[in-house]
């Protein structure tokens, strides 16, 4: 509807120059001067915060317009877009009254504008700046070009030196912002010779991913003028590679480009287009004079009029971003001629305008190309624009109930080039609290999460948008990565109909095949929902609150209320989701079955000798349907963990992604045995005082019975540890004193977990500690004895710390001082060049940045390997001798019943100080050899480089999008760009139309 609704309206509309009409500029709304009067274009906007939209203060009866700070925002063209485009405000509030789910609904205009609904403030930056502009935004560009391979070919002849190459490599820079996931590129320096930036790469095609552009981006620095410019050698090589890469059937297999930026072309080139490109000039040619000089223009135009190019000048760094700009819309004609509007959806990128209290939401963008419909203009193929809305990837996973998928069950969905849309094992954020984007967050790939399938299987089936299951052994970690769980998942996917997404489902085996249902009166389970200590996970779809603006607010428990009493109609409305009968009717079971145990516990409450120093804090109950039952024995106030249960543990309470970290891991046990552990903090030491008991519930007949609840408490460190201690000296004997205690100097006594992790010791401060750390020789026999198993894990969405070069200064192509003194030194240079030249480039090609060198420690992303520790379940008892250096080394571990413990005995007076501790630190993987022989070295290194260069040449399976409008023959390729006073010779653009002619 919006695309329709702009295209005509478009259409009905008649440009004038000296149109004046006042828009809502999205930055200068509610802005007064001195007198207290309203700014030109900043008239009075109401805006009111709306929960729907982040309680950000928002109008949803107006859009308002952003226009970017490097654009006049009153020019003729912007002026008359924004008149014209105005009628999609009606659109807009039509689609939200339609819709109430939708959010950000936009349309970006060719013209650099951004028409945003609901209207809002756009406050710049510290510098007074608004950088965005909606043409560079992936939806943008995906939606208004094809995927394209490019080659980008850079002078850097003696000519280009000074400010000039650093023009080109901020041309460079911006060219590369375009490409997408779905384009290829290389970039090609040349002289005299050919300069690969990347010369590992040379003769082929790279993936635009985000790690790539910022490969090449490290290596433009190295880059310096000296030489003679020879175009002919570079046109040779792109035209080669570029053929050769087509029929590899690799790369987009769509639109093809050269970018040529260079100040000045000595000829035009024409036997090499004759050879390459003529007569279907399916290869752009895109010319990108650098400087003030128009000596060379007219060869430069002419290359690109004559290959369906375009040509540009740019004489500052200020003209770098818009003249880019113009290659998408060139690309753009053959789509717009075809009148194909293209659904396209982007990668996950986490929502900006939440609060960092708000959470963490994953959102994907629906766009559509806009065109114009005008029939005199259609040769033309104009580009009026994109329309695009926000959409919450959330709301392509709520078809699947998290409760149908079991106890560690999920659901995922990647893209077309198999990178994550969402999937629970996703971390986006880093600096746990600050909320720190991860730079290639949105780009990692699904072997890089189900790691474990080491033939991509899974993952290529999915890019394939095959519909199949896949089953595998998987090591999920939890508790921060601290712990581990084995088990066998079994995976099911396919692919999400009108868009380049495919969905899996990973059911854990167990878990999820069977599902117990119970059956109660509305009027029994209502009430014992009442009981104020009962919630229900507010991130799990009950009731769909979301299409109300009145229904938001309520918890899902209300809204269940609601929808049973028939208070609500609106719930049962045709135009709203209904709630999920079968899953209300299991909570209501869940809610009366459960019931009893609230009097037990306040059984024990009453009971002060149970409980009388108050070790107990909390009590609590989760079931299969996301109930939840508390029970406090002690003020919230004094609750040692105060975000136990909470929101702000999200780890320990039912969500979206998975069930309480109590509840799966007591799943894993053996029925009917606790799962006792100390929760880890975030810190490097653990400082929790308290310990969490839990068990899982399940039927006890013979009957397949899914695990219906979990149950535990938590109690204070403190009282779990004394009670310990006071079991450890009570003995069986007659007598009841003990042989042997842990009071005794000769032993160290300790409780561990079956991950290896120390909840008692005789020295406080190891509780927390991984055994290991402190008995390295016991842990090393004890796994060589097979009572505990090491199991080796990979994080490849890891940051590693690293030491960079960092200077006082910024980058030149940042810092404006930088810049201006880029110009000072390239005149110095262009006045002295013919006296010194042998000697200038050693002194000016630093790529114009004043660097005071330091070391500086940063966080990058990194891959590493680190290990998890789990027992051996059938190994009830171990006793084993270490010879040390001059002595042996006794201990013996023994389970503790109907838990994940043991206790383990050490005697203390042998030491063995030649095993270092066992760690679980993570080891970066550097994906290098390293050696101590200078032969060895040498040949190292190349086998280094050679690894390197593998790495970077690997492709992954992905799938193109379907769609491609690379060429159209009727594609009107005169408009070619140009400068004031330049026209290309009217020979030279008839000669491939002859050409043309002549073949047929």
């Amino acid at each position: 509807r919006l695309v329709e609704a702009a295209e005509d309206a478009y259409l009905k509309h008649e440009f004038d120059a000296d149109l004046q009409y006042e828009y809502f500029n999205a930055v200068l709304i509610n802005e007064r001067d001195e007198e207290g009067n309203y700014l030109e274009l900043g008239k009075e906007f109401i805006l009111v915060p709306n929960d729907h939209f982040n309680n950000l203060p928002v109008n949803i009866s107006l859009s308002d317009v952003q226009v970017p700070t490097n654009m006049y925002n009153k020019d003729p063209a912007i002026v008359n877009g924004v008149y014209w485009s105005e009628s999609l405000n009606k659109v807009f509030v039509d689609n939200f009254d339609r819709d109430p789910s939708l959010i950000w609904q936009y349309f970006g205009s060719a013209k650099g504008f951004f028409r945003q609904y609901p209207g809002i403030k756009w406050e710049p930056d510290e510098n007074g700046v608004i950088a965005f502009d909606c043409r560079n935004r992936k939806w943008y560009i995906q939606a208004a070009t094809s995927p394209k391979d490019v080659v980008i070919l850079v002078d850097v002849s003696g000519s280009m030196k000074g400010l000039r190459l650093t023009i080109a490599k901020q041309t460079v820079s911006s060219i590369l912002d375009t490409l997408g996931d779905d384009d290829f590129f290389n970039i090609i320096a040349y002289n005299e010779e050919l300069h690969y930036v990347e010369p590992c790469l040379n003769g082929t095609l790279v993936q635009a991913d985000r790690a790539n552009k910022e490969h090449f981006r490290e290596h433009l620095d190295k880059l310096f003028a000296k030489g003679i410019g020879m175009l002919d050698i570079a046109l040779n090589e792109a035209f080669n590679m570029l053929n050769e890469f087509n029929h590899t059937g690799q790369g987009s297999i769509c639109s093809q480009a050269i970018m040529l930026i260079t100040d000045g072309a000595v000829d035009t080139y024409d036997t090499i287009f004759a050879k390459y490109n003529w007569p279907d000039r399916k290869v752009r040619i895109f010319t990108y004079l650098i400087g003030r000089e128009a000596a060379f223009a007219d060869n430069l135009k002419w290359m690109a009029c004559a290959n369906k190019g375009f040509f540009t000048q740019i004489s500052t760094l200020a003209d770098v971003q818009e003249n880019v700009m113009e290659y998408l819309h060139v690309l753009s004609r053959p789509k717009v001629i075809d009148q194909e509007h293209d659904v396209v959806w982007t990668e996950a990128y986490i929502d900006s305008t939440l609060a960092d209290d708000q959470g963490l939401v994953l959102m994907t963008t629906v766009a559509m190309p806009v065109f114009s419909k005008q029939n005199e203009t259609r040769s033309k193929g104009i580009l009026l624009g994109v329309v695009g809305t926000d959409v919450p990837v959330k709301e392509l996973l709520k078809t699947i109930p998290k409760y149908k998928l079991g106890i560690h069950g999920y659901a995922f969905a990647i893209t077309n080039n198999g990178y994550i849309l969402t999937h629970p094992e996703l971390r986006p954020l880093y600096e746990e609290g600050k909320k720190r984007r991860k730079p290639n967050y949105s780009s990692v790939d699904l072997s890089e999460v189900e790691w474990e399938d080491r033939d991509d299987v899974l993952r290529n089936a999915m890019v394939n948008r095959k519909t199949g299951k896949f089953s595998m052994e998987v090591k999920k970690t939890v508790d921060k990565g601290k712990r581990v769980l084995v088990m066998t998942n079994d995976y099911y996917y396919t692919d999400i109909k009108g868009t380049p997404f495919s969905l899996g489902v990973a059911l854990s085996r167990g878990h999820g095949k069977y599902f117990f249902r119970g059956n109660v009166t509305v009027e029994e389970g209502l009430h014992d929902l009442e009981h104020p200590d009962v919630s229900l996970a507010d991130e799990w779809s009950y009731c769909n609150t979301d299409l109300h603006p009145e229904h938001r607010q309520m918890t899902q428990l209300e809204a269940i209320k609601r929808y049973l009493t028939g208070k609500e109609p609106l719930l049962q409305c045709k135009y709203f989701v209904k709630c999920d009968k079968e899953l209300i009717q299991e909570v209501l079971f869940d809610a009366v079955v459960s019931a009893p145990i609230e009097a037990y516990w306040t059984s024990l409450a009453l009971n002060k000798s149970e409980n009388s120093d108050k070790g107990v804090e909390v009590a609590f109950l989760g079931t299969r349907t996301g109930l939840s039952r508390i029970n406090l024995f002690v003020g919230p106030e004094q609750l040692t963990n105060q975000d136990f249960l909470t929101a702000e543990d999200k780890e320990n309470i039912f969500n979206a992604d998975h069930f309480p970290l109590w509840y799966r891991r007591a799943a894993e046990q053996i029925p009917g045995s606790f799962v006792y552990s100390i929760p880890f903090s975030t810190e490097t030491a653990n400082k929790s005082n308290v310990v969490t008991a839990s068990t899982a519930i399940q039927l006890l007949d013979d009957r397949k019975s899914p695990v219906v609840a979990a149950v535990g408490i938590q109690m204070k460190l403190e009282f779990f540890q004394r009670k310990f201690w006071t079991a450890s000296r009570q003995c069986a004997s007659l007598d009841g004193r003990c042989a042997i205690s842990c009071d005794d100097e000769t032993i160290n006594c300790y409780l561990i977990d079956n991950n290896g992790f120390i909840l008692v010791s005789e020295d406080y401060r190891q509780t927390g500690y991984f055994f290991g750390e402190v008995e390295g020789a016991v842990m090393n026999k004890l796994l060589t004895m097979g009572s505990f198993k090491r199991i080796t894990l990979y994080d490849y969405q890891a940051m590693c710390r690293t030491n960079k070069e960092s200077s006082d200064s910024a980058h030149s192509l940042l810092d404006p001082y930088n810049a201006f003194f880029a110009a000072v030194k390239w005149i110095m240079t262009e006045l002295v060049l013919f006296l010194v030249e042998f000697n200038l480039c050693s002194w000016w090609h630093s790529d114009l940045t004043a660097k005071a060198q330091r070391l500086k420690q940063t966080l990058e992303p990194c891959d590493t390997e680190y290990p998890a520790f789990v027992s051996e379940r059938t190994i009830k008892e171990t006793t084993g001798n270490i010879a040390c250096d001059d002595c042996f080394k006794s201990f013996v571990i023994q389970q503790i019943p109907s838990s994940n413990l043991f206790m383990v005995v050490v005697d203390n007076e042998c030491f063995c100080d030649s095993v270092p501790p066992i760690t679980m630190a993570p080891i970066e993987i550097r994906y290098i050899l390293f050696s101590t022989n200078l032969t060895s070295l040498l040949n190292c290194l190349v086998h280094n480089e050679s690894l390197k260069c593998e790495r970077l040449k690997s492709q992954k399976i992905r799938r193109r999008p379907e769609s491609c409008h690379g060429f159209h023959p009727e594609e009107n390729a005169r408009e070619c760009g140009g400068v004031s006073g330049l026209s290309a010779k009217p020979s030279l653009v008839l000669l491939p139309l002859l050409l043309t002619i002549f073949s047929r």
